[in-house]
């Protein structure tokens, strides 16, 4: 890994990947399709993309429990039991409704109010991500959206691999569908003949998922459009390089693209560090995957002690940021961008990707400046109270209706004053 000091342009940030013209047009061809040839097109489209006949797009009870069947019973117990760690931590976000009455009399207040629908989109094909239902499922679920829909592309057996659906079953998901891609998405966003539309869509997914939430939005809500994963580590020579070097790669394999950073005051570090990704990259089974994102989009930045350390981290505003530091504490109230925080050494990233609770779903290229987590308040809606008294109305009428006559809105200072009349 490149080690430079912070005068040298910061690597983390890249360009969002907003796609070729080409895979626009094609994502917009495939909403179109979709939406007047309904379950047709989204059947045509997953036989050509993913090589899958299906002759139902919705998983039966009976693949649910074959998938039981087949996946280790040893790791069914351990999705339970992150799916109870990511539940309890989600419980603690659940805001009520509230109201309080002024001295007049008037009441005010926020009705919150949960999704009637959430669509959950789960990447798949080659791969499996359990996790992702998870994560994805679980605020909703606290939330309390009624309707919770999963859709993920089947491999070419026509099935979704079993981890993912025990996963959802675990979750309470009702409601699963074998579909990926742009079509899955305008599926959720604009339903089919088996679909019913959904209000909100969530989940990562590829540049023509990425493409197609986009277009969708405003019809439906989405949660973001994610960017490749990002890491900065923050560290000090308290830190093991050994550990640093591992907390880097487990990012760089995600993708290409990926970004690892590590910032430090300590040259010894930085330097036992990009030794250490070298020699680990090598028995990496996704070496090729983690090489290529390290030698683009990884870093290291030495600094001159730990105050410019903080500040570097602040400008990233990574996704998931560590604290390797002999004082990691300390440290939290000087973070102001970052999507998730790992404070310590047994704070690895992917003890808050699995199990720890918190959601993985996570602002990129640097959008943790304004953005957060997902999280149960991204699933409710909130609804302004307002119950005026009489007494208040005297006391303001005249004041309202000026306001709106300020604006040029005679007939909004009429409907408060046809009202002082009547009175």
């Amino acid at each position: 890994m490149k080690i430079q000091s912070v005068t040298e342009e910061l690597s983390l940030k890249r360009s969002v990947d907003s796609g070729t013209e080409e895979q626009r047009t094609a994502v917009r061809q495939i909403i179109e399709a979709v939406r007047s040839e309904k379950d047709a097109a989204v059947k045509r489209y997953t036989k050509q993309f993913d090589g899958a006949e299906l002759h139902e797009l919705r998983v039966t009870q009976e693949e649910i429990e074959e998938a039981y069947r087949e996946f280790p019973a040893d790791m069914t117990e351990i999705i339970k039991e992150a799916a109870d760690n990511i539940f309890a931590f989600h419980e603690k976000q659940l805001r009520q409704t509230w109201t309080y009455t002024d001295d007049n009399g008037t009441m005010l207040g926020q009705k919150m109010t949960p999704l009637d629908s959430a669509g959950v989109y789960v990447p798949g094909g080659t791969a499996a991500y359990p996790s992702s239902v998870l994560m994805n499922v679980m605020p909703a679920r606290v939330a309390g959206v009624e309707r919770i829909v999963m859709i993920s592309p089947p491999g070419k057996d026509g099935r979704l691999p079993a981890g993912v659906l025990v996963a959802a079953d675990i979750a309470g998901v009702k409601e699963i569908y074998k579909a990926g891609g742009a079509q899955a998405i305008a599926a959720l966003a604009y339903g089919t003949e088996s679909i019913r539309p959904v209000d909100k869509i969530t989940g990562p997914g590829n540049i023509f998922v990425a493409l197609a939430k986009r277009e969708v939005f405003g019809d439906v809500d989405i949660d973001m459009i994610a960017g490749p994963s990002e890491i900065a580590i923050l560290a000090d020579e308290s830190a093991y390089p050994a550990e640093v070097a591992a907390d880097l790669l487990s990012q760089a394999e995600h993708d290409p693209r990926a970004s690892s950073v590590l910032v430090t005051p300590s040259r010894k570090l930085a330097e036992e560090t990009a030794a250490e990704v070298e020699k680990q990259l090598s028995s990496l089974p996704r070496e090729a995957i983690a090489r290529q994102a390290v030698e683009q989009y990884g870093a290291i930045y030495v600094t001159r002690d730990l105050t410019e350390a903080i500040d570097v981290v602040n400008q990233l505003a990574p996704e998931h940021l560590e604290i390797m530091t002999e004082q990691p504490l300390t440290i939290v109230e000087e973070i102001r961008h970052a999507g998730a925080i790992f404070i310590g050494r047994y704070s690895s990233e992917p003890v808050g990707d699995y199990f720890a609770g918190p959601n993985h779903v996570l602002p990129t290229n640097g959008t943790a400046r304004f953005s957060s987590p997902l999280n149960v308040d991204d699933f409710m809606k909130k609804s302004s109270l307002i119950m005026y008294s009489g007494q208040a109305f005297e006391e303001n009428v005249d004041k309202i209706a000026a306001f709106a006559r300020l604006e040029g809105l005679e007939a909004h200072a009429r409907a408060v004053e046809i009202r002082k009349q009547n009175n």
